[in-house]
């Protein structure tokens, strides 16, 4: 089968012809339909986020079961699937309690988190050299091994370039906003960093009956983007100070401000552009040695909360579910999230649109 696969940092993916194993216990084979390419794998090539080469980078994907393994009861060949990037191990306290995002096992045994909970691979190249698979995952490839856990399968509906993006952007979006308690009607927003995972705060904004919602970004297309998904104002901030700007927009600041992007400079804005009792949300991925840099007096004279979001701070598969649902029923947009679409041979052209800043998101169709 043929896959993207990344050998050295900072170089382009090469499309290669890897050989696959069968599955094992509680695995399955599955076909890709489609990937979404997002830029935390864009981070993965530039090394912002250290991840072991030689790797199937892709961590937003739908697919159909091809083939399941010994013990496997959730999913059936022919099945329709989204992948969560976070595989449950069903045994440790936090997937028990329906904390999936959580799991001690996928993240706190770096030897696992891109091989198989095993231990081992189920691909390799060519020169038999052994190629890990983004968190259990590697959607650029026409066919993988995945834990069964990872699966929800949904109706056949759904198309595959929005079922992909349902696996990822959507529902840290989306999932970031909603799953927090007790957000009321006519509260104000502001959002920060306006890709994929931004679009979808402000459309949960919207969707919560959010009274301003404010979208932060550097592009000016990008912020004319996010009007459609439920902005009420834009801000530019290489024209002006977005802090500033919130502050004159709500009369004191907001009362839940997100970081869609991942960024100290950007966190330290978010929280500066809080009203007093706000609650600014890191829902973007640093790099692992980021600090932020915060004044301690205004954080507790003005009483302002920071919360952390890690892929739709709740259950992935539930918020899944409840995405999926919403689309049927025509309460979200995703299809307009869908920029455009590219072979799996085009990913590196894909991965330089995401340089240049480029609108929406764009998916491998396989």
């Amino acid at each position: 089968m043929k896959a993207a696969v990344l050998y050295e940092v900072g170089k382009p993916l090469e499309i290669k012809d890897l050989s696959i194993e069968k599955p094992r216990e509680e695995e399955v084979l599955v076909r890709m339909k489609a990937a979404g390419v997002c830029a935390s794998d864009n981070h993965v090539i530039h090394g912002q986020i250290p991840y072991p080469t030689p790797i199937v980078l892709g961590h937003e994907n739908a697919a159909i079961v091809e083939e399941v393994g010994p013990n496997v009861t959730n999913v059936k060949p022919g099945d329709t699937c989204i992948t969560s990037f976070v595989s449950s191990c069903s045994e440790c306290d936090y997937c028990r309690t329906g904390l999936g995002n959580h799991c001690s096992r996928h993240y706190s045994d770096p030897s696992i988190q891109h091989r198989q909970f095993d231990g081992t691979f189920r691909i390799k190249d060519s020169e038999g050299t052994e190629i890990y698979q983004m968190n259990k995952l590697g959607g650029f490839a026409e066919q993988q091994i995945v834990p069964a856990s990872s699966l929800l399968v949904i109706p056949k509906e759904v198309p595959p370039e929005v079922a992909a993006l349902i696996g990822c952007c959507v529902t840290t979006g989306l999932g970031g906003i909603v799953n927090i308690d007790n957000i009321k009607a006519g509260s104000t927003v502001a959002v920060f960093g306006c890709g994929g995972v931004g679009l979808n705060i402000i459309q949960g904004a919207k969707m919560l009956n959010c009274l301003k919602v404010i979208a932060v970004d550097i592009f000016d297309h990008k912020l004319e983007f996010a009007y459609k998904f439920g902005a009420t104002d834009v801000i530019n901030a290489k024209n002006e100070d977005p802090v500033e700007k919130i502050r004159d927009i709500t009369g004191g600041g907001v009362d839940y401000s997100f970081d869609s992007f991942g960024s100290p400079a950007i966190m330290k804005q978010a929280v500066e552009s809080l009203a007093k009792r706000g609650t600014a949300a890191l829902v973007g991925l640093a790099s692992p040695s980021s600090e932020v840099d915060i004044n301690m007096v205004d954080l507790v004279r003005n009483e302002k909360n920071i919360i952390g979001s890690f892929y739709g701070y709740g259950s992935p598969l539930v918020t899944m579910k409840k995405i999926v649902d919403m689309y049927l029923a025509g309460k979200v947009n995703i299809d307009d999230l869908v920029r455009k679409v590219f072979k799996l041979e085009e990913i590196n052209e894909a991965f330089a649109d995401i340089d240049k800043g480029e609108d929406g998101r764009g998916v491998i169709v396989f």
